[in-house]
């Protein structure tokens, strides 16, 4: 019998934790173990899980981009017997499955706004006869603004945790720098290199986008400044001759998705997000996007060059973190959260376009779907 993976991912704003999830679903899946992913968030079509199993759970998103207050779909709050009911509903599946391992998304490490269910999770997973692995799988950044009691919070929880598996490529970009207790948790840790979506993709189009510039906005909850900036920025760029192609996220407001399209002119293409979204990067002349992990790791493993425009607040520093180290190390070029304009996004082009090419670098291990397989197996091995 396969050993089972019991997944839990909550996605608040965009899609990109799920997405990351499904594509680690569908390698542990594949390479061997019966796999559920437990989904808090809005549902998403489309969603190439193989293999593995999914489980709804009535959804909650982030009340607003500050990420911390919580809703459901349609904006209202949410209230105690919510949490009550979505708390026993997550726990009576738990109990069903008899998990072999227990995997968290981001949490203790994050998501502690779910701490309401994942507290009981973690205390049904501990009281078991036969307690399953329980390992923490996270990102390579973390938020540096927790305080120094939320770190202390994350640390305490992580004591009932086996393992985290931090998937990112120490090489490029290492967790201590963003995580200030690392030295607690080190020893369970392991670094697998970067998740890059494997996915199912329509056959190539040998020049698709060939020579074009690709901006992109993740699922486009929050990506309309930067699409809106970019067509500003066209005219005051070197690549001004060039064919643009902007791709709309499916969380973008319909109302604003008519205001690029009314507003691109001749040349730009606005259109949905694209299955062949590696094979647009690898034929891309450059790359206009946010600095999410998914879109970052398929940037450094598919594109020329790139310019990369971080979400963030003062409480949401990841990408901007994510954007400044590759920044450093002269891969890419950047703008800062706060300082987006036609203006300063058609210097960063400039700059990403008389720079080097992010081909000239030694390779991302991205073997990272792979090495979380690896891990699991060794830990459920006799």
């Amino acid at each position: 019998m396969s050993a089972r993976v019991f997944f839990y991912v909550q996605h608040l704003l965009g899609i990109g934790h799920l997405r990351r999830a499904a594509t680690l679903a569908r390698a542990i899946s594949a390479g061997g173990f019966d796999v559920l992913l437990v989904s808090g968030g809005a549902p998403v079509d489309g969603l190439a899980l193989g293999d593995a199993r999914l489980h709804q759970l009535p959804p909650l998103r982030a009340a607003d981009a500050r990420l911390k207050e919580l809703a459901r779909p349609d904006g209202t709050p949410v209230d105690e017997a919510f949490k009550v009911m979505r708390t026993r509903q997550l726990l009576a599946v738990f109990d069903a499955e008899h998990p072999d391992i227990l995997l968290t998304e981001q949490f203790p490490f994050g998501r502690t706004q779910l701490r309401f269910e994942l507290m009981p999770l973690l205390d049904a997973a501990q009281d078991r006869a036969s307690a399953p692995w329980i390992v923490s799988s996270i990102r390579d950044v973390l938020r540096r603004t927790a305080s120094p009691a939320r770190v202390d919070e994350m640390v305490q929880t992580f004591e009932a945790f086996d393992a985290v598996l931090v998937h990112a490529d120490p090489a490029l970009v290492r967790l201590d720098d963003s995580f200030p207790a690392w030295p607690d948790i080190k020893d369970r840790a392991l670094y697998t290199g970067y998740v890059a979506d494997s996915g199912p993709q329509p056959p190539p189009e040998i020049d698709a986008g060939k020579g074009e510039v690709l901006v992109s906005a993740g699922g486009g909850a929050v990506g309309a400044p930067l699409l809106q900036a970019a067509l500003a920025a066209r005219p005051l760029s070197p690549l001004a001759e060039r064919r643009w192609r902007l791709l709309v996220g499916p969380n973008m407001p319909a109302a604003e998705v008519a205001a690029l399209r009314a507003s691109a002119g001749g040349d730009v293409i606005v259109e949905p997000v694209r299955a062949d979204f590696p094979a647009l990067l690898r034929n891309s002349a450059l790359s206009i996007s946010q600095a999410g992990y998914n879109t970052v790791v398929e940037t450094l493993c598919h594109g020329d060059r790139a310019v990369l425009v971080p979400f963030g607040t003062a409480r949401e520093t990841e990408q901007a973190d994510r954007a400044r180290v590759l920044v450093e190390r002269g891969m890419v070029a950047a703008v800062a959260p706060d300082g987006l304009s036609a203006a300063s996004l058609a210097a960063a082009i400039s700059r990403a376009w008389a720079g080097p090419s992010i081909r000239s670098f030694p390779p991302v291990d991205a073997g990272g779907a792979a090495a979380t397989v690896a891990a699991l197996r060794q830990m459920v091995s006799p």
